[in-house]
């Protein structure tokens, strides 16, 4: 299995993991180190490094729960313009790295098109938003020493091998703005292990775990975090649904009487119970998340205003959950990345197409909708401007 073909919903279980695991308790998929073969390497990581310039906290390097003084690995670049850069000075970083500092490289989705092609799947196949961070280790000394995440994470060990000792929660399901901070966890793991190349771990956020290159080898993993969607989130977004009337956009009557609090109250409790009995509000709460998805942005240079009727132009969407539904008379609607866009009925089966998030000859999403390669580099060159899809060039 080549890293294009690499299925992480596969690994995982696909409908099983979501109805057996997810949110409930870590898993540990065992695999090959030849099934990941092209997804990332060392080289790959070794040229990020080289041709990007990166500031804490986006590149850092952390021991001991610590973060070590970028100044210990870099030095100040003043240019001629007098804006000041950190250039990475690779003895001094081989020596902090040799000397127990773990090398962190936030969002390596937005770097690696391999890494960015694994966070889609998850985006797709879990609809929620998904950022990688990278992680290399070459000690035993561990880098953040025990703690918990305020998100889900999938972790793909890429090469060499990574110990986890993993203690389990201590508070249900946490998140960053808490009123509670979870106690402390036990003295014992419940689980010890070691993540080799081609393994893969999931663990539900708020379970502790503490993280070690420990097996006499360096270690290079990433960690695929994913955006919760709590109940806090469902209330955030029904207060904006519910603006729609107008006991919710009145003004408290802090100095009203008691019976004109009380009658404030009971009308805003009824706007709020009505909504709560509703039997598909999480359906629509579900389309609503969907529809403001953050986009995978991708410049569509050189085609800066129109995209051009060539037959091998490739054309993808860069956002994980479109939806299509029929629109007002005979059209079809196609909602993604926050926008909502009308087209004729003709226009559903190139859109369904480019759903797949594939990139796609602009021939054959013209042959689909049964449209000229005129009328089919229109529709793009909406979506373009909507930075819902990206132009790849032609081959």
């Amino acid at each position: 299995m080549t890293a294009e073909r690499f299925s992480v919903v596969e690994r995982l279980g696909g409908d099983d993991f979501l109805a057996q695991t997810l949110g409930r308790s870590f898993k540990v998929a065992r695999g090959e180190a030849a099934s990941l073969a092209g997804l990332m390497s060392w080289d790959d990581l070794n040229a990020i490094l080289t041709h990007h310039r990166f500031e804490p906290p986006r590149f850092r390097l952390a021991a001991n729960g610590e973060q070590v003084p970028a100044h210990t690995y870099s030095r100040p670049i003043t240019t001629r313009r007098s804006t000041v850069w950190h250039q990475l000075q690779p003895s001094e970083l081989h020596k902090r790295l040799a000397e127990g500092a773990t090398l962190v490289l936030d969002a390596v989705d937005e770097l690696h098109p391999g890494i960015g092609s694994l966070a889609s799947q998850l985006e797709r196949w879990l609809r929620t938003g998904v950022q990688v961070n990278l992680y290399a280790s070459w000690t035993s000394t561990e880098g953040f020493g025990v703690h918990w995440d305020d998100h889900d994470v999938v972790v793909v060990q890429l090469d060499g091998a990574k110990r986890w000792r993993i203690y389990g929660p201590t508070r249900t399901v946490p998140l960053h703005r808490d009123v509670e901070m979870p106690e402390p966890p036990p003295d014992e793991p419940i689980a010890d292990l070691v993540l080799n190349a081609g393994d893969m771990l999931y663990l539900p956020r708020g379970w502790w775990h503490a993280v070690a290159a420990s097996e006499g080898q360096h270690s290079l993993h990433v960690t695929c975090g994913l955006q919760s969607t709590t109940g806090a989130d469902l209330v955030t977004w029904l207060s904006e649904v519910l603006r729609a009337h107008e006991a919710i956009r009145a003004d408290i009557p802090r100095f009203g009487t008691a019976e004109e609090q009380r009658v404030f109250l009971e009308t805003i409790s009824k706007l709020v119970a009505a909504e709560l009995e509703s039997a598909n509000l999480i359906t629509r709460f579900s389309a609503a998340r969907d529809a403001t998805e953050r986009a995978r942005l991708v410049p569509s240079l050189p085609y800066i205003t129109t995209a051009p009727p060539n037959a091998d132009l490739r054309v993808r969407l860069v956002t994980t959950r479109p939806a299509l539904a029929a629109g007002p008379e005979g059209t079809v609607r196609l909602t993604t990345g926050g926008e909502e866009w009308t087209f004729t009925a003709k226009a559903r089966s190139m859109l369904a197409l480019l759903a797949d998030g594939e990139s796609h000859r602009l021939a054959d999403l013209a042959q689909a909708a049964g449209i000229t390669l005129a009328q089919a580099a229109g529709v793009v060159t909406e979506l373009v401007d909507g930075q819902v899809v990206a132009i790849g060039g032609e081959r």
